[in-house]
């Protein structure tokens, strides 16, 4: 295909490299995650050590998976220590290798022409551009996860065919495998090819047609969860605690866990702007009882519940083992009175906020950018970014309700974004950057319906 449209392609590819650039230039993000993630890199490959500086000692830690912190040291090895251009210039070249598999996918699964609009709208898509210019995981995550669903698609045909594809689940797995150690959640990768596998292999029981369904399923998982065992061996010897991921929080083993406070936050938050102000305030900042919203009392009493815990956190800025406790049980309180709130409503909102809220997290927008009085500027662009997010996931919600037969395997790939999307609203943290790695799904439906319209359809 790129052999018989080579001016597309190139010209293409050349438009999402200079949009890259442009977002490398202007605004490259190097964040407190990125600083952590290159602290593990700097003491795994100095010292033999993975894990965190801590008043100048280093500390054995597991707080994140060593996925990205390998990636950093080979790039510092080839380009020097900390240096974040150059990891930033790899990502670029790895986002724009996820356009062309986003079109090989579209390839497999609808068509040809439909496969060259995915590359447009997947080159051209500055949410992706955006993060490839950051130093996070979230550029490698969306890369593995396309790859991983291409070699599924792939694998798929080959089956169908009563071709050998052992190979491709095994690449498959291989990828999946990748999305786990860069992050926790790319587990939910896993189920989802491991469940839409399953029905296939339920569907074609009988006379042994499901057993090499059975078995790409058992090989997809075997190579996906193999890269934890070493993982988990090491946290067990070095730790003394059985860890095959990362800690729910984040949290060193002899550091608190602010599980109450973080329940009482599930208890009302459904908005990005309510993270940045409180939640990621705590510990070491004021919260601010004026940022929170009238959901978070249910009377009078339960205010002055609340501000009175705030007040007693604010005196020193530190989350005690006590106060902890009290912001749980104001959490029970809430969730016994109002429990259909609490486990569907909220998580409902959360996933629409993170999906309709426009991707400027990392952008200088402020995270209140609907007050237009603060930073015009900013906020017309926030406004500018939200209705382009609502464009790519507008059209590809209609491609499935006008045409849920034009994708092949869309139970594979429907499927993951919404398990993922689901987990995503039990979270405490509803941040935009989490439904990225759906983003090489929603490019794809958006393609089927821009290349349903051009015909006409």
């Amino acid at each position: 295909m790129v052999r018989e449209h080579p001016k597309f392609f190139l010209a293409t590819a050349l438009a999402g490299l200079i949009l890259r650039v442009f977002f490398l230039v202007s605004v490259p993000a190097v964040t407190d995650d990125s600083r952590i993630y290159a602290d593990f890199a700097t003491n795994w490959s100095q010292h033999a050590i993975y894990g965190q500086t801590e008043s100048g000692q280093i500390v054995p830690a597991d707080t994140r998976l060593p996925g990205y912190p390998a990636f950093l040291v080979a790039i510092f090895a080839l380009f020097g220590p900390a240096n974040f251009k150059a990891v930033m210039l790899v990502q670029i070249l790895v986002d724009l290798g996820t356009c062309l598999i986003v079109a090989d996918l579209a390839r497999r699964t609808v068509s040809d022409r439909a496969a060259r609009i995915a590359f447009a709208l997947a080159a051209l898509c500055p949410f992706l551009a955006n993060y490839a210019a950051a130093a996070l995981t979230e550029t490698l995550e969306v890369f593995f996860t396309a790859l991983a669903l291409d070699c599924a698609a792939a694998a798929l045909d080959r089956m169908n065919q009563g071709r050998p594809c052992a190979k491709l689940w095994a690449a498959t797995g291989a990828a999946v495998g990748a999305c786990i150690l860069l992050r926790p959640d790319g587990g939910i990768l896993l189920a989802s090819v491991g469940l839409y596998v399953i029905v296939q292999a339920w569907q074609r029981r009988g006379g042994g047609r499901g057993v090499p369904v059975a078995m790409a399923a058992t090989l997809v998982a075997a190579l996906a969860l193999a890269p934890l065992v070493p993982w988990t061996i090491r946290n067990f010897r070095t730790l003394h605690h059985f860890q095959p991921l990362a800690p729910r929080y984040a949290n060193q083993s002899d550091e608190l866990a602010l599980r109450g406070f973080n329940r009482w936050v599930k208890t009302w938050i459904v908005d990005y702007a309510s993270v940045e102000e409180i939640y990621w305030a705590v510990p070491g900042d004021k919260l601010g009882a004026a940022k929170l919203p009238n959901r978070t009392f249910d009377s009078a009493q339960q205010q002055d519940t609340t501000l009175a815990l705030i007040s007693d956190y604010n005196q020193s800025q530190e989350m005690t083992p006590a106060l902890d406790a009290r912001f749980g049980e104001l959490a029970a309180e809430r969730i016994r009175t109002y429990p259909v709130r609490y486990y569907l409503v909220l998580p409902a909102l959360r996933i629409a906020d993170m999906w309709l809220r426009p991707r400027t997290e990392i952008l200088p927008p402020d995270v209140r950018w609907w007050e237009f009085n603060d930073d015009p500027k900013g906020s017309v662009m926030a406004v500018g970014f939200g209705l382009l997010n609502l464009a790519y996931v507008g059209t590809a919600l209609l491609a499935m309700v006008r045409w849920p037969s034009g994708v092949r395997y869309a139970g594979l790939l429907v499927g993951f974004v919404v398990l993922r999307s689901l987990f995503l609203g039990t979270l405490e943290n509803p941040e935009p950057r989490y439904t990225l790695e759906c983003y090489p799904v929603v490019i794809l439906l958006g393609a089927v319906f821009l290349n349903q319209t051009l015909r006409g359809e």
